[in-house]
């Protein structure tokens, strides 16, 4: 990946994107975002000890010991607070653990993800557009705003219609926060926080669907 101008710092929290080639679609079923979640989770983690695709072939049993263990170490590159996973792009709200966290995260996701679908479909080249956007958020408005913004992607994009489609949709993270069991991977106490329950979530959600589809971007917060 390009060296960026801009360093991505520990502790600080950024809304990471980025799109296909020619803007094609790379996220076509279950399998593939299926695929890329457990990327998602799997190379959150420092130094796993077998490249994912050697993981992948592990039975149920072996793959959970072995998350397990690196769970355990309690050791990350990135937190991780919203999700997004688009046809032709994907959305992340991320905080850098350790230093270089984001780009290698993100180096190790799209390298992984390319190669897995590059074999399935018998295709060669890049995948991803490069380098990946990233801008950092400065005031606690922006985190949940963005938090928002990424929530409503699936609506604001009409990949699914209704508002409460959302609350079931895996390809999102929204459901997560709704859950008594969220994906160990997503860290959905940050954001609650700004919350005095899951109703003023809801609704702090649900609010902004109609003016963001309208507008179609928050061009002060989202990446160009």
């Amino acid at each position: 990946m390009p060296k960026r101008k801009i360093p991505l710092v520990n502790q600080e929290i950024y809304h990471v994107f980025n799109r296909s080639v020619a803007k094609q679609p790379i996220f076509h079923n279950k399998k593939e975002n299926e695929t890329f979640l457990s990327l998602l989770e799997y190379y959150r983690f420092p130094n796993p000890p077998l490249r994912f695709s050697h993981y992948q072939r592990l039975n149920t049993q072996d793959k959970t010991k072995l998350l397990r263990g690196l769970y355990k170490k309690n050791k990350h590159l990135v937190e991780i607070y919203s999700f997004s996973i688009m046809p032709n792009h994907y959305h992340l709200l991320l905080k850098q653990s350790l230093n270089s966290g984001i780009m290698n995260f993100i180096r190790l996701i799209q390298n992984s993800y390319a190669r897995f679908l590059n074999l399935r479909y018998k295709r060669s080249g890049s995948l991803f557009q490069s380098p990946f956007k990233a801008v950092r958020l400065e005031t606690d408005e922006q985190f949940i705003h963005v938090a928002r913004y990424i929530h409503l992607n699936p609506l604001t994009s009409f990949v699914i219609r209704d508002f409460n489609d959302l609350k079931s949709y895996q390809w999102n993270s929204y459901l997560d926060y709704l859950s008594f069991t969220p994906r160990k991977f997503i860290n959905t106490s940050f954001l609650m926080n700004y919350f005095k329950n899951i109703e003023k979530f809801e609704e702090f959600t649900k609010d902004n669907l109609d003016y963001q589809r309208k507008l179609e971007k928050l061009k002060h917060l989202i990446i160009e």
